[in-house]
């Protein structure tokens, strides 16, 4: 048994109809079993994504083998998000990475996990996916610390105005105080 961290070979999203929304498929340069000539092409690909969503399409499960490869998976409202890994990793550990992020996917997009929030919001998607997932490695299973560090900052708390008002009112401020102390001497 070879130990490597590359456990995931593809993060996949699609509709209900089987489309897909989002793929993204893990060929890491350094991976110990040498390159992967699975899923090299869009046709590949995609005929691996139909025959999934037919075998995952109805709610209930959310762990399958597929085709030697393990697929764990969530359904949302629209939406099925998978992990796809080879046979003998760890299914919890990779449930555990999909919850984190389907956790954190919702607390970005407002609690509404559906297609049209994943398309409008598909940077925060990406930038949530490359913090829980880095080139085919869990990096991060904590869904709040992940939502963080990709939520956008609002800008009405993060900005400090410095105009001549407060500048003068700063002065004002000094002015007083070393008058006080002034007269105490």
């Amino acid at each position: 048994m070879n130990l490597s961290l590359y456990s995931i070979k593809a993060f996949i999203i699609l509709d209900t109809e089987g489309h897909r929304v989002l793929a993204k498929y893990y060929h890491p340069k350094n991976h110990p079993q040498g390159d992967s000539k699975e899923f090299l092409n869009l046709k590949e690909q995609k005929a691996f994504e139909k025959g999934l969503w037919q075998k995952t399409k109805k709610p209930g499960g959310d762990i399958i083998l597929y085709d030697s490869n393990l697929a764990v998976y969530k359904h949302s409202l629209d939406l099925i998000l998978y992990f796809i890994a080879s046979p003998q990793e760890n299914e919890l550990m990779l449930s555990t990475a999909l919850n984190s992020l389907v956790d954190s996917l919702t607390m970005l997009l407002r609690n509404s996990l559906e297609k049209r929030g994943v398309l409008e919001n598909l940077d925060l998607v990406l930038l949530c996916l490359d913090e829980t997932v880095d080139d085919g490695i869990i990096v991060d299973t904590d869904s709040a610390a992940i939502a963080s560090r990709v939520s956008r900052p609002r800008p009405d708390t993060t900005e400090i105005v410095i105009n001549e008002q407060t500048l003068m009112s700063a002065y004002q401020t000094v002015k007083e105080k070393m008058q006080q102390r002034i007269g105490q001497l």
